[in-house]
């Protein structure tokens, strides 16, 4: 299995005389919340806070790195906010620093624009202490994504301190992402708490401690300058110029300089110790093969992976609904604003490493779940209240419709959009739809599900309480044409029965779906599809699940000796048939063991059975399938994943990451187990944006799946197929926080303590957009790109107050053709609007963006501040749109001087 790229060999260093700089940073990593829950951790962190102010006050500190976050300034304030104002006087001075970010985040696991928030929101709380710490500080997350400098780079950071999937033995290096931004990253090599740290007992070992210390980056980096971080996980470190003096002699002996220092003051002295030609270049994502106590633990990736879905609902909902209306709508809603950053502040706070990774004790989780829950509350509040500032009220009060009934099709992106949509409405009780019509009275298909009655409720600032009687129906339809950025108001004509032609048709004992062009999709025993083109290509076994047996904890999958993985038996099939869409649903049941044996060596012989209902729906003039599997977990102790054969197989698999599609070698699912204490075996999974792709041509699967980040692209050799295939993982069942006897991992990652909860017990349900081939609109990395948007944010409808008349399309006038849109937002200083488009590709583009009459853009950094380099060019024609050139991977940032007009 080979790494992200060949790990570079270190510059060889010039003959250096006279002893080694080493800088001594002291610093505390803080999990805010982990193996405690967030208040055990808290309070902890109160008391961390008096110890470092009481030291930097009488100078027994010179310098404190307060962990790179600025939450924690919130958390100490929520207590103490007195102790926080002295944490923000010693920042202020220059003794204590804080961030660049407001969490520590598992830079893989959230998207671009998340970061993008994170480090908008440290500079928000970052400006309160008066400084903020110029370094991009991110050495525990677990592994680091290939966008990472771009994004560092667009807040003003040239520095990365980094440390799990770096490659190993290197000390310093060239960071590049995609696009070509780099940064001069260090890797911190490993973690050196112990070093200074005074033996309780009285016996002094730090001498002997250093010597390694200085032993293991000698070899790293013979020249320096070093950098020992002098602290660790929830530690207090005390007096560090007594440790210094301590070992004073014993680093003279061994030719070392010890300095306390800074972060800011190591990188400026690692800058000037060598000219950036010297280093080495690595490229693309960080996760190289890991080293001694390096582990990436890639099992994190599919932990708990409700909050995986749950994260990727409420970051779209955030950056892709909340926001653009807001920023078009109601730009100067104070209150609105408000409420959106109350959201996002939530939101990033489920974001680090051990909340979002899965890998806490329960107790932590379900406050996450909690966390997401409010984060769509406020969400949702804050795109019906935009709609309502454009015009559009969603709120179902008064008498339910009975003659006609209305929705509006809302599209996310920026350019005219197409595709599926379900949509609830309620009408008077004993009403059924009859038609359906868009803006321009053309008819449009649909299908109806008539949910039952209910009494609906709804109440408001001006609308006194009301219930009503009514009755739901769910409409399925494809809308076509709606505008960017913009709405389509659809007409319902209702009547006394169901419409015959809205009706949907159920086949029984039937396996075959049939697809547009000719082709044709079967399913196997084991409920997997045999795809039939037109041409005779056969393509067997998509969507097949299989099973089997995880010994492992939230961190790492470990496999089960002699353990044989397991497919489902398909026992009933149906095809159901309407206006609008074929759905093919299978009934299966997986026959599992109910766990592991009490020496955990195998699984247990009795099964249980589980059912798996899969569907797989085809939208007529809509080319993905969808593809949905629901179960009900009642099995310990296991991982179940859906396999995508193809024999079309050229030996990559590609995966989008925050900004950029890459490429990654197909190899074995887990390479070959660790033999020596502390190290973790290689694992092919990666982590992945949304969409992801095997194979080529007619021949290549893409899979979009928010939300589901684990994927695997797995060689012949050692597929089960015996084909080149992508692997999703959908549930991984443990019930440790982290094990000390696993084959995969040869040590703990951290405390040994039960988490029956990670058995992810109950209901899942797991959704992904599936294309096969590629043709016209779906070709290449734009439509690979194009399909991964589509999923992350699908069109969305909601049913007209009745009795009100909305505009039939709106259309704000903004406009981007030829590149995605990744945000639109009000900026931070209010001053206008911040708009951000993406080529993803790997090939150059030209967009063109159009603006409404009388609005300029200007293009900005990350950070919302004046990008260097030349304006925009004005449009070829008067009133035409302007060509934006976007180089492989490209990012642009605009700010826009006035809101678009509605």
């Amino acid at each position: 299995m080979t790494p992200p790229g060949p790990a570079p060999s270190p510059a060889a260093p010039a003959p250096r005389t006279g002893p080694v700089d080493c800088h001594v940073v002291t610093h505390v990593h803080w999990d805010r919340e982990w193996y405690r829950p967030f208040e055990a951790f808290r309070a902890r962190l109160v008391e961390l806070a008096e110890r470092v102010c009481a030291e930097l006050d009488d100078g027994r500190m010179r310098t404190f790195h307060l962990d790179g976050q600025t939450i924690v300034l919130a958390d100490v304030a929520a207590l103490r906010p007195d102790l926080a104002d002295r944490l923000r006087a010693h920042a202020a001075a220059g003794r204590l620093t804080v961030g660049p970010w407001h969490v520590l985040a598992d830079n893989q696991l959230v998207s671009g624009e998340n970061l993008v928030r994170n480090l908008l929101t440290a500079r928000r709380h970052g400006a309160e202490a008066g400084a903020l710490a110029g370094v991009g500080y991110c050495p525990d997350a677990f592994g680091h994504p290939a966008d990472l400098p771009r994004i560092l780079r667009g807040f003003g950071m040239d520095t990365a301190l980094v440390w799990r999937g770096a490659p190993d033995g290197v000390a310093r290096f060239r960071w590049r992402s995609p696009d070509g931004s780099e940064v001069l990253a260090a890797s911190q090599g490993y973690h050196a708490a112990e070093v200074l740290w005074p033996e309780p007992d009285g016996d002094d070992g730090r001498a002997a401690r250093l010597k390694e210390f200085a032993a293991a980056e000698r070899a790293r980096l013979p020249e320096g300058p070093w950098l020992l971080m002098n602290g660790g996980d929830h530690l207090a470190p005390t007096d560090p110029a007594a440790a210094l003096r301590a070992v004073a002699a014993a680093a003279e002996e061994q030719g070392t300089a010890l300095r306390e220092s800074t972060l800011e003051e190591f990188f400026a002295a690692a800058r000037s110790a060598a000219a950036d030609g010297d280093l080495p270049v690595v490229e693309g994502p960080l996760r190289h093969r890991p080293g001694r106590l390096t582990f990436l633990l890639p099992g994190t990736l599919s932990a708990r992976i409700r909050l995986k879905q749950a994260n990727a609902a409420a970051q779209t909902l955030l950056e892709r609904w909340a926001e653009p209306l807001t920023a078009l709508h109601a730009p100067h809603d104070a209150a609105l604003h408000a409420e959106l950053r109350h959201a996002w502040e939530l939101l990033l706070r489920n974001a680090p490493h051990d909340s979002l990774c899965g890998c806490s004790v329960d107790e932590v989780h379900r406050e996450n779940e909690v966390r997401f829950d409010r984060v769509r509350q406020a969400g949702d509040h804050v795109v019906r209240r935009a709609l309502a500032a454009s015009g559009l009220d969603t709120r179902l009060y008064g008498d339910p419709a009975a003659d006609t009934a209305a929705f509006a099709v809302l599209n996310p992106h920026a350019d005219t959009a197409s595709g599926p949509v379900l949509v609830e409405i309620l009408t008077a009780p004993g009403r059924h739809p009859q038609a359906v019509t868009a803006p321009d009275g053309t008819d449009v298909p649909f299908a109806c599900e008539t949910l039952g009655e209910e009494t609906a409720f709804e109440a408001d600032l001006d609308l006194l309480p009301d219930s009503r009687p009514a009755v739901r129906h769910r409409l399925a339809l494809l809308a076509r044409d709606v505008p960017p950025l913009g709405r389509a108001v659809h007409t319902v004509r209702l009547g006394d029965a169901p419409a015959p032609a809205a009706g949907v048709r159920t086949e029984a004992d039937t396996r075959t779906l049939p697809l547009p062009g000719g082709a044709r999709a079967e399913a196997a025993d084991d409920a997997s599809l045999t795809l039939r083109l037109a041409d005779g290509t056969v393509l067997p076994g998509l969507g097949r699940l299989l099973d089997e047996g995880d010994r492992g904890d939230t961190y790492t999958f470990d496999p089960v000796p002699g353990d044989r993985p397991a497919a489902p038996r398909l026992t009933a099939a149906r095809r159901r048939t309407s206006a609008v869409r074929t759905v093919l649903e299978l009934d299966a049941v997986l026959d599992l063991p109910a766990g592991l044996t009490p020496d955990r060596a195998a699984r247990l012989l009795g099964t249980t059975a589980l059912p798996v209902r899969i569907a797989v729906e085809s939208w007529h003039g809509h080319a993905p399938l969808r593809w949905t599997v629901r179960f009900d977990n009642t099995a310990d102790d296991h991982r179940l994943r859906l396999h995508f054969p193809t024999p079309g197989a050229r030996g990559r698999w590609t995966a989008d990451a925050h900004y950029s599609l890459l490429d990654h070698p197909t190899g074995p699912d887990l390479g070959p187990l660790p033999q020596e204490r502390a190290h973790e075996a290689e694992c092919g999974a990666v982590p992945v944006q949304s969409v992801s792709a095997v194979g080529s041509g007619a021949l290549r699967v893409a899979v979009a799946a928010p939300g589901l980040p684990e994927r695997t692209g797995i060689a012949p050799e050692h597929s089960p197929s015996g084909a080149e295939e992508l692997a999703v993982t959908l549930l991984r069942s443990v019930g440790w926080l982290s094990r000390f006897d696993l084959a995969s991992r040869t040590t703990g990652a951290g405390p040994m303590l039960a988490t029956p909860e990670a058995q992810c017990r109950g209901p899942q349900r797991f959704d992904l957009d599936v294309l096969v081939g590629e043709d016209g609109d779906t070709a290449g990395e734009p439509g690979l790109a194009r399909l991964g948007a589509a999923a992350r944010a699908p069109l969305y409808a909601l049913q007209v107050r009745p009795g009100t008349a909305p505009q039939p399309v709106l259309d704000p006038g903004l406009r981007v053709e030829g590149a995605l849109l990744t945000a639109l937002k009000t900026a931070e200083d209010g001053d206008g609007l911040v708009l951000r488009i993406s080529n993803p590709t790997r090939s150059a583009l030209t967009a063109r963006l159009r603006l409404p009459a009388g609005v300029r853009a200007v293009p900005a950094r990350l950070d919302e501040s004046p990008a260097d380099g030349p304006a925009l060019a004005p449009p070829a024609v008067p009133g035409g749109p302007v060509e934006l050139p976007l180089g492989p991977c490209g990012l642009l940032t605009l700010r826009l001087t006035a809101p678009p007009a509605r």
